[in-house]
């Protein structure tokens, strides 16, 4: 069973800056698809960033500009930069392996970890 292990959340104001990891406990990163969820409060997790094992990225309109998404394979790690933050982009950040490519596509594979928690306020 792969756990993921979300970290890196914290309160940022906005036009801040956070760097969000995940470490996957097996090695799942020769698998396509690998992504970022928002969770914001009171609202459905939705998918918001995948990288793909070729280098492709691929990032929904409200974070595209703003948000990088990339790996580590021999760390078996995911990052999150994210920049220019807003408020609206407050919530619980999770990753996991996406079935199918493409933000709009969200199918996610594993059990959720316990995600990060972003705050964007001053």
């Amino acid at each position: 069973q792969v756990q993921l292990v979300e970290s890196g959340g914290g309160l940022v104001e906005p036009g801040g800056s956070l760097r969000l990891s995940c470490a996957a406990s097996g090695n799942i990163f020769s698998f396509a698809a690998l992504g970022w969820y928002h969770q914001a409060p009171g609202e459905q997790r939705e998918l918001v960033a995948l990288s793909s094992d070729t280098g492709n990225t691929d990032y929904a309109d409200s974070v595209k500009g703003r948000f990088t998404i990339s790996r580590d394979n021999a760390r078996n790690t995911v990052y999150l930069q994210m920049n220019s933050l807003k408020p609206e982009d407050t919530g619980v950040y999770y990753c996991n392996r996406n079935r199918y490519w493409g933000v709009y596509n969200s199918d996610p594979v594993y059990a959720w970890g316990q995600g990060t928690q972003v705050t964007v306020s001053s």
